[in-house]
């Protein structure tokens, strides 16, 4: 393996110092937070501002913002990406985490179609598949995408006088009841599903974002009922939450600093 350079590595830390604040900067502030001398910061800002990687920032002078060459490479990469197969890497080291099996799934009509998959290598667990179809009311990740949409495309989706199906007698059929529990979703940003859609297992869910911050798909995990208990849950709670963080950033989403 190379050794790593020193002076693209410097480059690459004053870059990422615009992804903070109101993303403008000038010399004297990127010195004083990244501890580097004056004459190395000037020289790397010269140079990027060359590459149009940084701009100056007309009517301040001395203060720079990202330029277009960052935009056009990150472009580029969403162009790459594919949620399923990015969706599969994470899902791929949450299941190794935990041991358990591990879902992604996207919302479509009133229904989730899950489109990545890793299994438990435990004997008892979940048996489904990628591709397979399943009622959004009553799984966890399909309750974490109906609680992502507007009120008016819910209600259209869903409507209030609507009964919803049982898949076990477990499932919520009540609208008003899933409407108070996607209101609680929201407030969490976690969903729990518990033997509403297999008797046997219950599964949390998170939320997958892309770069506009939009919810577009969602993690799960399912567990048995054998392995289930409130440690547990907790347990998996936090890991269903970054995987599902991980995701969002593979697909460009950044949580901006308050």
């Amino acid at each position: 393996m190379g050794r790593l350079v020193p002076a693209v590595t410097r480059a690459l830390d004053i870059l990422e110092l615009f992804l903070e604040g109101d993303g403008t900067l000038s010399a004297p502030e990127i010195t004083r937070r990244l501890g580097l001398p004056r004459t190395t910061v000037h020289e790397l800002v010269t140079t990027l501002a060359a590459r149009n990687y940084l701009v100056p920032l007309p009517g301040q002078p001395g203060r720079y913002r990202l330029g277009v060459r960052p935009y056009q490479l990150g472009s580029r990469y969403s162009e790459q990406l594919d949620l399923a197969a990015e969706g599969q890497q994470v899902a791929r080291t949450v299941a190794e985490t935990c041991d358990e099996t591990v879902h992604v799934a996207l919302l479509e009509g009133t229904d989730v179609i899950y489109i990545a998959k890793v299994d438990s290598t435990h004997a008892v667990r979940m048996v489904s598949a990628a591709g397979r179809r399943l009622p959004a009311h009553c799984t966890s990740v399909g309750k974490m995408l109906l609680a992502s949409l507007p009120a008016a495309t819910l209600d259209a989706r869903l409507p209030h006088d609507a009964p919803l199906r049982a898949m076990t007698p477990h499932t919520i059929t009540s609208p008003q009841e899933l409407r108070s529990q996607l209101a609680a979703i929201r407030e969490r940003g976690i969903a729990i599903e518990q033997r509403e859609s297999n008797p046997d297992v219950s599964c949390i869910a998170a939320p997958v974002r892309d770069s506009a911050g939009q919810v577009v798909a969602a993690l799960s995990i399912s567990v048995p009922m054998i392995r289930w208990s409130d440690e547990r849950r907790a347990e998996l709670e936090e890991l269903a939450a970054k995987g599902a963080a991980d995701l969002s950033e593979r697909l460009g989403h950044r949580v901006r600093a308050l």
